[in-house]
């Protein structure tokens, strides 16, 4: 019987992404797998729980144990979402930080002091969100002034672009360009529910839509052709339907370092 672990390691993948809290609290051979993957395979690691926007205290512990697993395992970057999961206790959810001024010193400050304790740089995620709070910014305004002021990197999720750009009613290329390309460090593209012609939700569980397909290819077209990870987070099928999306973006990222080559 092949197992998902001997899957992997027999795919064409050129990196792959874990949650360091879902591995972290694991006894050794429990990441024993985990190891042997990433022997082979490079690792990111995309964060769950850091919640930059929030007003509890950054968790400093959890940070250095991040720094531990990241030496561990030889992770090129640590990311995590631009936004927040707690206020005296954890929601499970990934919530909106306001677009201010405000929120941009905080959130910044909190990212330099993470990045300290890394002594390295992370990259933080645009999110998709579902509430348009009283914000003085719109989010590009907000998201290219975090990046300046903690100077940190991006994690371009180009699914969220979209998925944003239908529900509060904004270009989506518009922001694409408005990224800086000299901090992005690589991308997510997924799948989203179609609830309604105005309402998309972000699930991560089913394929991408042709859509984020074209958004993803005018995404290379402007920043080059930046790593990108699938992502799939249920429903999740055979290694060989996933290879299908995992073909289509090298194919996509092939055409645009050839034009780039021309």
């Amino acid at each position: 019987m092949i197992t998902k672990h001997d899957e992997i390691l027999s795919s064409r993948v050129d990196f792959i992404e874990v949650a360091p809290e879902n591995w972290i609290p694991m006894n050794t051979p429990y990441q024993r797998p985990l190891r042997e993957i990433s022997e082979q395979i490079p690792l990111s690691t995309h964060g769950l729980s850091l919640s930059l926007g929030s007003p509890d205290p950054l968790d400093v512990d959890f940070v250095k144990q991040v720094k531990v697993f990241l030496e561990q395992f030889n992770v090129a970057h640590y990311t995590e979402h631009l936004s927040y999961c707690s206020a005296g206790g954890h929601m499970y959810d990934l919530m909106p930080i306001p677009f201010t001024s405000e929120s941009v010193k905080y959130v910044a400050n909190r990212i330099k002091q993470v990045q300290d304790i890394l002594e390295r740089q992370i990259a933080v995620e645009n999110v998709s969100y579902y509430l348009q709070q009283n914000s003085e910014l719109s989010e590009i305004e907000f998201t290219k002034a975090v990046l300046e002021e903690a100077d940190c990197r991006l994690l371009l999720d180009v699914n969220n672009v979209y998925v944003n750009s239908i529900n509060h009613g904004y270009d989506s290329r518009e922001f694409i360009n408005a990224m800086p390309t000299e901090r992005v460090v690589y991308g997510h593209i997924a799948g989203h529910y179609d609830e309604a012609d105005d309402l998309k939700v972000d699930t991560h569980g089913s394929p991408v839509k042709d859509s984020v397909w074209d958004l993803l290819d005018y995404a290379y077209q402007k920043h080059g052709a930046f790593p990108t990870l699938l992502e799939r987070d249920f429903n999740i099928p055979s290694m060989a339907e996933l290879n299908i999306e995992l073909e289509k973006i090298s194919k996509i990222q092939a055409l645009h370092q050839k034009a780039l080559a021309c």
